[in-house]
């Protein structure tokens, strides 16, 4: 049975930024689907008893610092620990991933463009025509898609993913299920690989 797996992640977050290649060089390895499905953190973590890093203890905001070091060489991922346009208001750019989607297209080359522009390239992707240009790079409609990513659809199917999030366990980004199995952090890749590899059904808590 061929997998299908639904991709929880958002801009804004510098672990789905460290992960989506190695994400996307797997699902080229074993032809799995995948949903992506970019969601709001703060309403995630609302449902979920997470905080937004401003309210994390110093110490827990310190050791993120030092994980993103470690993980930038780990993945061998050019990656700014201080960008200059984060924290960014990210919901309009997550959108326009999630419209791209609905619109038949592969968001793969888009969000690469994007997670670079946050992390590595100091690019706001608060600006709309800072999201046009990369939609155009990717060789997306970015009138189409910029015009879809204020819609009806598209803004209540963004909302609709916290719900589907937080039913699935998921905690923060990213957060990758597969049949039904929650894999938690771009450090879990490994694990999902490995499931995905052996084709086992999903674990579930016990």
């Amino acid at each position: 049975m061929s997998d299908t797996i639904d991709y929880y992640f958002s801009l804004a977050s510098p672990w789905a930024y460290l992960g989506h290649a190695k994400f996307m060089d797997m699902r080229a390895r074993h032809g799995f689907s995948v949903n992506f499905k970019p969601v709001f953190l703060p309403n995630v973590f609302e449902h979920t008893g997470g905080l937004v890093l401003p309210k994390r203890h110093p110490v827990r905001q310190r050791y993120r610092l030092l994980e993103m070091q470690r993980w930038r060489d780990k993945r061998g991922v050019p990656l700014n620990i201080h960008p200059q346009f984060w924290p960014f208001d990210c919901k309009f750019a997550d959108r326009t991933i999630l419209a791209a989607a609905m619109l038949g297209h592969d968001p793969d080359a888009y969000v690469r463009l994007c997670f670079a522009g946050v992390w590595a390239n100091e690019l706001n992707l608060a600006e709309v025509p800072v999201l046009e240009g990369l939609l155009k790079r990717a060789g997306l409609d970015a009138t189409a898609i910029l015009a879809a990513a204020d819609s009806a659809p598209v803004t209540a199917a963004y909302e609709r993913h916290v719900e589907e999030a937080v039913a699935s366990d998921v905690i923060g980004s990213p957060g990758y299920v597969r049949r039904g199995e929650l894999f938690w952090g771009q450090d879990r890749l490994e694990l999902l690989e490995d499931a995905v590899a052996s084709g086992r059904e999903g674990y579930r808590p016990v």
